[in-house]
């Protein structure tokens, strides 16, 4: 170990969903090298986007705040220029920064340099899937012109990303490798694995509970989007053998994560933006310094916290206008871990959600537009699913006289949150209210 600084990577997918890696039961061996880090490092075990839609998510990460307080609540909202990134502290400290793959903050392609959110190395596109295809990967270098990478795209990523950590330089580095996999191609609506990949995992495919009870297009995209997180995983395997053959391995710190999951139209018209675990449970690790043989870890962990997290690992100081918490406090002892998650729900409707170890609860705010409206100052109750009994969240149990306790707890506690991420203490109206009219029974 040297005396400098750790270097800090971190591994974005985007749209993966946790059960898709072994270290959360999967059995069809996609993700060994996942697997192995997880065991070495630290697995998140109940790790959660606060925000199930790519730039929302992305904004949360890079800053440590809710999407509501930055004003980034929904997607093509840049992240204002006032905003300070994890580039700019890490810069602050010493760091070299480096940003690779797609950004989804920015109002332009390609992204100007005033909207890099402060990284010095860059080689990336705002919309990846709009710039590029699975074989055919385009994005933009530090002066903005176009550069065509060979390869899948998830090879192209990760070939770049490896030729930036083995650049001599004399001082630490904190790169962010962002992908598109295992998110659909947005013009062609499919999930386009690399050659061959699908069909071997359509031979021995196992389908989870709530995808074969609720269908949507899981037999035509799931085998497809498996061999998409298959070959992310040979590539984080490839980096990390990357950095241990550079001697550097045991001085970085790796996190892999992703900023939402994947429901398969199951739950609304499209892939995400619902308080399902599908839509907001994601596979997290983390491995290096400070994060050492911990094994599972089996608190509440929200994306709002890998900021102040990756900060913290590195010795730098965490920034008080940061809504997270760090992870390490959990670990060293120093804070009891989380036991709720505040989510936020925006574009296909404006929502807010509490997930606790035992319930999920969402609220929605009636006549409200989910694309033009961040928030409101009314909403009613919407769904309530008991995890322990309803893994797969089949039964919405909001109208149940029998949990009238529990949903005035919920209420109580969701506002709380609202309150805690910076919005006004709203009006919930209870679902024998006469002025909610909504379908009480459906999934959707």
């Amino acid at each position: 170990m040297t005396s400098r600084r750790p270097n800090v990577v971190v591994f974005f997918t985007d749209q993966q969903r946790w059960d898709t890696v072994g270290a959360h039961g999967n059995t069809l061996e996609l993700t060994p090298n996942f697997d192995r880090l997880a065991e070495t490092g630290t697995f998140v075990a109940n790790s959660f986007t606060c925000q199930p839609v790519c730039g929302p998510a992305r904004s949360v990460f890079q800053t440590g705040r809710y999407p509501t307080t930055t004003g980034c609540y929904r997607n093509d909202i840049p992240l204002p220029k006032g905003e300070r990134t994890l580039a700019h502290h890490f810069a602050a400290a010493g760091y070299d920064t480096a940003y690779i793959g797609k950004w989804h903050l920015g109002s332009a392609e390609p992204v100007t340099q005033e909207e890099r959110g402060g990284y010095r190395y860059w080689l990336a596109s705002n919309i990846l899937e709009f710039t590029s295809g699975p074989y055919d990967t385009v994005v933009h270098d530090n002066d903005g012109n176009p550069v065509k990478l060979p390869g899948y795209r998830v090879d192209a990523l990760a070939d770049a990303a490896i030729r930036y950590v083995a650049s001599p330089k004399e001082d630490p580095f904190f790169l962010f490798l962002s992908f598109l996999e295992p998110h659909h191609q947005n013009q062609t609506d499919n999930y386009p694995a690399p050659i061959g990949y699908e069909d071997r995992i359509r031979r021995k495919l196992a389908v989870p509970g709530d995808l074969a009870a609720l269908g949507g297009t899981t037999a035509e995209h799931f085998p497809g989007y498996l061999g998409m997180v298959a070959r992310l995983d040979e590539a984080f395997g490839r980096l990390v053998e990357a950095l241990y053959s550079l001697d550097l391995l045991e001085d970085t710190i790796i996190l892999f994560t992703s900023d939402h999951g994947c429901h398969f139209k199951t739950r609304n018209n499209e892939y995400k933006r619902s308080c399902h675990e599908a839509s907001i449970r994601v596979p997290t690790l983390l491995h290096g310094p400070g994060f050492e043989r911990v094994g599972a870890f089996e608190g509440l962990v929200s994306l709002v916290d890998l900021a102040p997290s990756l900060l913290d690992a590195a010795g730098l100081d965490v920034p008080e206008t940061m809504q997270g918490r760090s992870l390490l406090r959990t670990l060293r002892g120093e804070e009891a871990p989380r036991e709720e998650i505040f989510i936020q729900i925006s574009e296909h409707h404006v929502g807010r959600a509490l997930r606790t170890r035992r319930w999920k609860y969402e609220i929605e705010a009636p006549g409200k537009d989910g694309w033009r409206d961040s928030g409101s100052d009314s909403y009613a109750e919407a769904r309530l699913y008991d995890l322990e009994e309803d893994p797969n969240e089949l039964k919405n149990l909001i109208a149940s006289p029998g949990h009238a306790k529990t949903r005035a707890w919920l209420r109580s506690r969701i506002a709380a949150h609202m309150e805690e991420a910076g919005e006004a203490r709203p009006e919930i109206l209870p679902v024998e209210h006469e002025n909610w009219h909504g379908d009480l029974l459906s999934e959707g």
